[in-house]
């Protein structure tokens, strides 16, 4: 029974994953996007559901340090083992404007969190300034997006009219695409929510502690959804779709699942959560802006970097 759920779960997730990249790339293309910013609201968003899950049930239940770890530990493994694993499947280009855009508004979240912990706690005011800017941000760059692609798709066709069949693409119908996105979401959560209780069943009855089960299995778990979706889109070589899925996700996990779940109940960030893992999060969201903006790409050893970087920091939670 046990391996029939881990299977079913791994099936899931890389079925869930495949129908959500090409359902969010033939959304882009109905609604005049770019694939990077649906990867950054519809699939980095979408994916965040288990992050947001946890973080409101460990809120509920009283484990605060839960609730904020959750989302830094998540933030933490989207970055150093998403994009590495990915990066190294296929170098990724970097979309300039789109990451200009993103990026700034990773950074705005990730300054606008650590100030909030900052004060030892995350409480409605800081929740409601969270979920204002998520809002107003998601439909300034919906608004923009839609602009830039529509002037470039206008300046192609100017300069290439004498010799070039200008036939608009045909891309899928938008509630299909739209169906296929919001299927895949629910198969990859779905998927790893059965493949992490599958391991955590294997781990126990092998004798691991439910310290290392926490550590290890859990905290990945509620990531694989990003990393499954990244990895696919790697492979489908819809780089923009990767890296906005990861920056989505985090961006969400910051302002949208801290947001939500202060207002239901605010959250005492736990001192050792201050004294490391916030300045570790901060410190790596700094490093992807480092290897994004020179040259416009993830290199393969800069996601190489990346993974080492995550090997460093599981040794230190471990030590």
């Amino acid at each position: 029974m046990l391996t029939i759920q881990l299977l079913a779960g791994f099936i899931l997730l890389l079925g869930g994953g495949e129908a959500l990249v090409k359902g969010a790339v033939g959304v882009a293309g109905r609604l005049g996007v770019s694939p990077m910013l649906i990867g950054f609201l519809l699939v980095g968003f979408g994916t965040s559901t288990p992050e947001l899950v946890a973080s409101l049930n460990a809120a509920l239940a009283g484990a605060p340090g839960i609730a904020v770890g959750n989302v830094i530990g998540s933030n933490i493994a989207n970055i150093l083992l998403i994009l590495g694993v990915a990066g190294l499947i296929l170098p990724m280009a970097v979309n300039r404007d789109a990451f200009l855009r993103d990026g700034a508004m990773l950074v705005v979240a990730t300054v606008l969190f650590v100030g909030a912990a900052l004060f030892g706690e995350i409480g409605v005011p800081a929740a409601l300034v969270f979920l204002a800017v998520l809002a107003a941000y998601s439909i300034y760059s919906f608004r923009t997006d839609r602009k830039e692609v529509s002037a470039a798709a206008a300046q192609m066709h100017a300069a290439e009219a004498d010799d070039v069949d200008l036939t608009p693409p045909v891309h899928p119908n938008l509630w299909l695409s739209l169906l296929l996105a919001v299927g895949g979401i629910a198969a990859v959560i779905w998927g790893a929510d059965l493949l992490v209780d599958g391991a955590i069943v294997l781990a126990r009855s092998m004798g691991m502690s439910e310290t290392l089960i926490g550590l290890t299995l859990v905290a990945v778990g509620t990531s694989l959804p990003e990393l499954v979706t990244s990895v696919m889109a790697a492979i489908r070589k819809h780089a923009d779709v990767a890296v906005g899925n990861v920056i989505g996700s985090n961006v969400f996990n910051l302002l949208g699942i801290m947001g939500i779940t202060a207002l239901v109940k605010p959250i005492p960030v736990p001192p050792e959560v201050l004294r490391l893992d916030l300045w570790v999060m901060s410190g790596v969201t700094a490093l992807l802006l480092v290897f994004a903006i020179t040259g416009w790409r993830l290199a393969r050893w800069e996601a190489g970097v990346l993974l080492a970087l995550y090997g460093v920091y599981m040794a230190v939670l471990f030590t």
